[in-house]
């Protein structure tokens, strides 16, 4: 989650106190927020995982084609029966502190991270056993045959299945790690950590680069400054300042209300991005407690919803945002027109003929607005005035994320609230917080006995194929259930200094193969 416009900090010009920035070994970047915790899979901030990609680094990893393909891995083969994976790592694999990476090191990381991770802990379910065979192979046996294996070890969504030596990785799960020690292109480096200030990681001079050219978290990871220097800018005009001047080279987040003076700066570059590399907004409704415990007035909201006019709301020019219908992000693996006509043509006077034909009697419908998050609170103010419009009682109700989340937790006070996620984490029934958790949840208490077995069904099934279609089947009860309505799909461009060539279009920040 993050912000689109930035609050403004007091006494936070030191941060531009600085060496060079524009010393030719040190990339000086902006991220979304300060990176607080560095152990990448005790949260799921995308923050964290951010670092983990710099100083850490996976078995396998997505390209731009979304496709997974091998990383530290050298060779995997697969028993006829498809119960028996057999992995050999690369040669001349290395940790920071210099010791060989092993096996032993990958089990003890697989371990750990299918504790936190929700594909992890799915994989882990049907594990019959998972140990070293040699110091460079390792063997992986089920109880049942999966096609997720090797998307979820190369998959990014957060957790990520980060490597990490193993006494650090035999740290529980639920306890985080103090010792920083990865195998990535990217050498984090305590002594010149200032908490408020900067974080500097340098280059790991013994990492070993695949030889295919990069392809977005995937090949060769070749790192081309000495130094990456992340800077602590809370205040987006000021960053955005900062990187026309010239003392930062890159910024994950450009202001929206900036882009068109920085579209005009020749000495700014901006990347736009698409599919899972945009962010994916919905509706979230409480199922379990009036009025949209009903469905059928849940469903009133697809003939309501016009997402067109959040993302107008929202400001944003229509080449960073664009309308998406389906729960599995455009643009992406799992993309599905299953169910979507029931969303075609919104209009007030549809929906206002849909809900006198239900059973709403009046409830009021409890609004939650999150006033320090851009895309929620404006959102939530688009749909509270349709609901109005539309014949509804409506409690628009004010309050900060953190309230949100904390009252989402209960079935009673809230109806429905505005949310956005990043794509690649939607983009799948597996990922999907409105899908994944169903009879399980308390982001909306939704629960429907048709949802389970075909989220099963989509585990196992041994093929693209079979998931794509068991997707668009999930998609088709999603749209009868109406759990969460769609409000569009939305981009918020990276900018960096013309200067820099090799930049890799990614919304997960990605430092190799940039040269200065």
């Amino acid at each position: 989650m993050f912000k689109l416009k930035a609050f403004i900090p007091a006494l936070f010009g030191l941060a531009l106190v600085a060496a060079p920035a524009h010393a030719a070994g040190n990339l000086v970047a902006v991220l979304e927020a300060e990176i607080v915790t560095l152990d990448p899979h005790f949260s799921t901030a995308y923050i964290s995982r951010t670092f983990g990609y710099m100083v850490f680094d996976t078995l396998f990893a997505k390209d731009a084609n979304g496709d997974i393909k091998p990383q530290m891995v050298q060779d995997w083969k697969v028993s006829p029966d498809g119960l028996t994976y057999t992995f050999t790592l690369r040669d001349g694999l290395k940790w920071h502190d210099g010791q060989p990476v092993t096996s032993a090191d990958c089990v003890a990381s697989l371990r750990r991270w299918g504790t936190r991770s929700a594909l992890g802990r799915r994989i882990f379910a049907i594990t019959a056993s998972l140990e070293p065979a040699d110091a460079k192979t390792f063997v992986l046996t089920l109880k049942e045959p999966s096609g997720l294996v090797i998307d979820a070890l190369g998959n990014p969504v957060s957790p990520v299945a980060f490597m990490m030596p193993e006494r650090i990785a035999k740290t529980p799960g639920d306890q985080r790690i103090t010792e920083i020690v990865g195998s990535g292109p990217f050498v984090y480096s305590k002594a010149d950590h200032r908490t408020g200030d900067r974080m500097i990681l340098k280059k790991f001079g013994d990492y070993v680069p695949r030889p295919e050219p990069a392809d977005f978290l995937a090949g060769g990871k070749r790192v081309n400054v000495d130094t990456l220097e992340i800077r602590v800018i809370p205040d987006g005009a000021t960053a955005a300042s900062a990187l026309q001047a010239g003392e930062v080279d890159f910024m994950q987040y450009a202001p929206f209300d900036l882009l068109p003076q920085l579209e005009k700066n020749t000495r700014v570059k901006l990347v736009n991005f698409t599919g899972g590399n945009m962010f994916a907004g919905a509706y979230r409704l409480n199922a379990a407690s009036k009025p949209f415990d009903d469905p059928e007035i849940r469903r009133v909201l697809w003939k309501l919803v016009d997402q067109r006019e959040v993302l107008d709301a929202l400001g944003l020019d229509a080449k960073y945002a664009t309308p998406c219908a389906t729960y599995f992000t455009c643009g992406t693996t799992y993309e599905s027109k299953a169910g979507t006509e029931a969303a075609a043509k919104p209009s007030i006077d549809a929906a206002k003929a849909a809900l006198k034909a239900t059973k709403y009697a009046g409830e009021p419908v409890i609004v939650m607005q999150a006033n320090d998050l851009e895309a929620p609170r404006v959102s939530a103010q688009v749909l509270a005035e349709r609901l109005k419009a539309a014949g509804f009682n409506v409690d628009l109700q004010v309050m900060d994320w953190a309230s949100v989340l904390a009252r989402r937790a209960k079935k009673e006070g809230w109806s429905v609230y505005g949310v956005h996620a990043g794509g690649f984490d939607l983009g799948s029934p597996l990922t999907n917080v409105m899908v994944a958790f169903n009879c399980a949840d308390f982001t909306g208490w939704q629960c429907d006995a048709r949802i389970t077995p075909l989220m099963e069904a989509f585990a196992k099934a041994p093929a693209e194929a079979d998931r794509k279609k068991i997707a668009g089947e999930i998609q088709s009860v999603m749209y009868d259930q109406a759990p969460a309505i769609p409000w569009g799909q939305f981009a918020q461009p990276a900018a960096y200094r013309a200067t820099l060539r090799g930049l890799i279009p990614s919304a997960i920040p990605v430092f190799w193969n940039i040269e200065k």
